[in-house]
């Protein structure tokens, strides 16, 4: 380990945190989990009992707080190579060791709850390494908005209507061998087809419906945005938040009311089922994508205004969003499950949402008290001692002097 890589291992006072990416980012997982709460950690898709709360509550945070979470990730890889490079360290070979250690955990994390997305993340946090040898921000805001389009979504929708058979079969992603077992197996035949049949459906998903370039792109510019000093110094921007702000508004209500009709429309050109379906999709990405950038760019300004003690509870949270991420499936999922006390088919959807809510508050209250007492949460302290391959990463908050 070189100086400024043991540096590295303590915080300094120079690397004090962005507390508005770190509300960002408590915000998102808060938002995450009670997506999770509504669908029963993935069993309400097995029996959906739909009402206008659990439309609500998809509308607002489902595919958004996800992406809201990608766009994070891209930005916090900018300070961590940034923050190195300024020390004279080159971050490559150590945040690719840190990538492979996140992977690992993610797997874990997997074996408990299949949806876990830590993997896909950490794998698609590669090609950030060569991003990052790309100077020009217009180039990477380019390649940005070209994974924002779907390549992969429009490829589909006119191989679908060319006729091509492998866009007019039904998506892999539908075939589920999980979802019998989750329902009413053991943990074991959970942790068994945890391994790898259940997962196969999530990576599926992931190709099928265009999420990895999007996540690249959120990347990218999250990436971009730290480059530019966008949230260091956000007042600087403010006039461009407000433009964009008004047109993801205006894009968002577009793309809502508009979806159905254009794919109606699709209908009505002759274009086959599938290639119907695959627009469906493709303007589903682009709803996320502008609603993802309403929420960002809203809290912030809220953040910049009257706002900023009421989402600075969010703050600690995003502090400790590993733990938490991994900690809520560890509890709700045998409350959920056939093998635990198997719920998902007995609270409604108001129950699920005040038990989320609840949770949701239990968990900013745990946070501030934590980290009023350590530096890092349990896991997020492991995963920085793994990639430092340092135990001497501090732990414990040293007692503030007289």
């Amino acid at each position: 380990m070189t100086d400024g890589e043991k540096q590295a291992v303590t915080p300094q006072v120079a690397n004090a945190r962005l507390d508005v990416v770190d509300v960002l980012r408590g915000f998102a997982l808060a938002g995450l989990f009670l997506v999770h709460m509504m669908e029963s950690y993935e069993l309400y898709w097995a029996h959906p009992d739909k009402s206008r709360l659990v439309d609500a509550v998809y509308l607002l945070l489902m595919g958004k707080s996800f992406t809201l979470l990608a766009l994070c990730f891209g930005f916090s890889f900018f300070i961590l190579m940034d923050r190195s490079a300024k020390r004279g360290v080159d971050f490559t070979r150590r945040f690719a060791w840190r990538l492979l250690v996140l992977a690992g955990i993610g797997y874990v994390h997997g074996l408990i709850y299949r949806g876990d997305i830590i993997m896909v993340l950490a794998g698609m946090g590669f090609l950030l390494l060569l991003a990052n040898r790309v100077k020009d921000n217009r180039l990477l805001i380019a390649l940005a908005v070209f994974c924002f389009l779907g390549p992969t979504l429009i490829v589909q929708f006119l191989a679908a209507n060319a006729g091509a058979a492998w866009a007019n079969q039904a998506a892999g992603s539908s075939v589920d061998p999980g979802m019998p077992v989750y329902l009413s197996g053991s943990w074991l035949d959970v942790l068994t087809v945890n391994l790898w049949p259940g997962q196969v459906p999530k990576f599926l998903f992931f190709i099928e419906y265009g999420r990895l370039p999007q996540i690249f792109g959120l990347y990218l510019l999250g990436m971009v945005l730290g480059r530019i000093g966008f949230f260091e110094r956000p007042g600087a921007f403010w006039k461009g938040r407000a433009i964009a702000l008004a047109l993801a508004i205006v894009l968002t209500l577009a793309l809502y009311f508009e979806r159905e009709p254009l794919r109606l429309l699709a209908g009505t050109m002759g274009y086959n089922p599938a290639a119907q379906r695959a627009l469906w999709t493709l303007t589903g990405v682009w709803l996320d994508l502008a609603a993802t950038a309403v929420w960002a760019l809203l809290l912030i300004a809220l953040w910049q205004g009257w706002g900023r003690r009421l989402l600075s509870v969010f703050a600690p949270m995003g502090r400790l969003t590993l733990t938490f991420y991994i900690a809520q499936s560890a509890i709700f999922v045998p409350i959920f499950y056939g093998f635990g006390l198997g719920v998902h088919d007995d609270w409604d959807a108001a129950t699920r949402f005040w038990v989320g809510i609840t949770a949701i508050v239990a968990q900013i209250l745990l946070a501030k008290w934590w980290l009023a007492r350590f530096q890092y949460g349990p896991i997020e302290w492991l995963w920085r001692a793994a990639t430092y391959t340092s135990w001497k990463v501090p732990f414990r908050r040293k007692p503030a002097s007289a």
